[in-house]
């Protein structure tokens, strides 16, 4: 079974990237897409994580004084993969109906927070970048407390905290790549969650 994004919930989430720039969504993704994703999380033996590195190309490093998480990326081929990526290619299309952002494609990565993790304030895409576009993160961790700590941090262009954001199981966030510097807190039990990102093959979007 394949869950449908409705038009309505597409408007939504277009006015609200075209009035603010990002969105905080908790009634997208079904709780059966919710249970599964994170039950896989649960079963590691079946998630390759790598240490998650910074940087591209030849550049591209591990830094735990930047980042501390691991990462294991999103198969198509995997049937619980597969009915998330469905929801974001379903996303992309109405996306782009609407706003013509010239998505074309999309990559994500589980990511683990083992107690102590974080990932200092960082922008997903350079200005300018032919690369990413509009950034997400869905969460997958049942019963978060406040104390728990892991909160993504929203910032606006002058630093200011626009939103901090439990990551609680069942919350998806979009926002403008190039637009929004964020960073995760430091958790103190681990914190499991879902990050991607649309991209663009070249300059020339619309939006």
């Amino acid at each position: 079974m394949v869950s449908q994004v409705s038009e309505a919930m597409l408007d939504v989430i277009a006015d609200a990237l075209v009035d603010k720039g990002y969105i905080l969504l908790s009634d997208i993704i079904p709780d059966y897409v919710s249970l599964a994703l994170l039950e896989k999380m649960q079963a590691e033996q079946d998630i390759d994580f790598k240490k998650a590195a910074i940087g591209r190309g030849i550049e591209q490093q591990v830094n735990t004084e930047i980042r501390s998480d691991k990462i294991s990326w999103l198969d198509n081929q995997d049937h619980t993969d597969r009915e998330y990526l469905s929801i974001m290619n379903q996303l992309k299309d109405g996306l782009n109906r609407r706003l013509f952002m010239g998505l074309f494609d999309f990559e994500s990565h589980y990511a683990v927070y083992e107690p102590g993790a974080f990932y200092k304030k960082h922008v997903d895409a350079l200005h300018g970048s032919q690369n990413r576009i509009l950034s997400t993160v869905f969460f997958l961790n049942p019963d978060w407390q406040e104390c728990d700590g892991g909160e993504l941090v929203i910032y606006d262009e002058l630093d200011q905290a626009l939103d901090v954001v439990s990551p609680k199981i069942g919350t998806l966030v979009l926002f403008l790549s190039e637009r929004f510097p964020h960073e995760v807190r430091p958790t103190f039990k681990t914190r499991k969650s879902i990050a991607g990102w649309f991209r663009v093959s070249n300059s020339n979007h619309g939006f």
